[in-house]
């Protein structure tokens, strides 16, 4: 298997006009969220910076809404080399390594201050990892504070059982089991199907995904409970990195930069747009009960305690390192 992924790196440099020669180079960006998602306009902001920047040098085509690849499949797709630089959601990775999900356990970070110490003090971590297996993280962005959608009014614990539950990463799905919910993985580009149908009727996720999916065409309940603040990840084959010359590289750093920095800011910026579109469309957004907030807080604990065991050394060192910025 190592000698398969090395060649399909291989392949993929071999793959790439050298930059330094003067040729153009084409790279692929799958991406999972909608062309009109806050994501997805970054990445083309992004992109347009770095072809205005290398004259045309470097063209990085984004194809949104999961048309390339699937974004549990974007990690293994930037990997092999079948596309060179990629985005997906980190915790669908959780399950190959729990130091991904770490932005996803609840009421750790709910703010977006709280979310850049945790970025800051997870990136070695994630970066150590990335690098092993021959990329490189470019930048990421949050997505806004995750609340919970349900087809009833919930005023404590015990009224999320038996909800059909959403989950998009290994966390969530816990955290639907420990309420006993009926957990179903459903990635973004399904969801407005898996609603429809009523393959699920509850989820906790941001209101960017409320809104993109027109969630108040199924369900009417939104509790702001800003449990986690989510990061999207944008990956580069290593490979097709060293490919660029140094010029290049350095502009597409920058690019990247700008882009991270934006992201951030239009996240927190639509962060409250959300949440008023939401109830702008007849649904009911509150705030969590005390009883409903206790009960998904212990849930919280629970889900912290079971992801420091398994996260190992590295684990403990990363929330040391987060709580000792606070």
């Amino acid at each position: 298997m190592n000698r398969l992924m090395a060649a399909a790196a291989l392949v993929a440099a071999l793959g790439l006009n050298a930059t330094s020669a003067g040729a153009q180079v084409k790279w692929d960006l799958p991406a999972g969220y909608p062309p009109a998602n806050f994501h997805s306009a970054n990445l083309i902001a992004f992109a347009k910076d770095v072809k205005e920047a290398t004259a045309g040098k470097l063209e990085i085509s984004v194809h949104a809404g999961a048309s390339l690849f699937k974004v549990p499949e974007i990690k293994r797709a930037v990997q092999t080399g079948q596309a060179q630089i990629g985005e997906l959601l980190m915790v669908v990775l959780a399950n190959e390594d729990p130091i991904y999900g770490v932005d996803n356990l609840p009421f750790l970070a709910t703010s977006f201050d709280a979310a850049r110490r945790l970025a800051t003090a997870s990136k070695p971590f994630i970066e150590k990892r990335l690098e092993a297996q021959g990329m490189k993280l470019l930048f990421w962005v949050p997505w806004p504070p995750q609340g919970f959608y349900a087809p009833r009014a919930l005023n404590k614990i015990e009224d999320l059982r038996g909800l059909s539950f959403r989950s998009y990463g290994a966390s969530a799905a816990r955290m639907g089991e420990l309420a006993g919910m009926q957990v179903t993985t459903v990635q973004a580009a399904e969801l407005s199907q898996a609603f429809a149908t009523g393959r699920v009727n509850a989820m906790i996720t941001s209101g960017a995904t409320g809104f993109d999916s027109k969630i108040w065409e199924h369900i009417k309940y939104f509790y702001d409970v800003q449990a986690w603040l989510p990061k999207n990840m944008i990956i580069v084959n290593q490979a097709a990195w060293d490919g660029l010359d140094a010029a290049t590289q350095a502009i597409v750093a920058t690019a990247a930069a700008t882009a991270e920095k934006r992201g951030w800011a239009e996240s927190e910026r639509l962060a409250g747009f959300y949440v008023k579109e939401l109830a702008g469309h007849g649904m009911t957004v509150e705030p969590p009960s005390n009883a409903l907030r206790s009960g998904l807080e212990a849930i919280g604990d629970e889900l912290m305690k079971d992801w420091l065991k398994t996260a190992g050394a590295d684990g403990q060192a990363l929330i040391a390192a987060y709580r000792s910025t606070k």
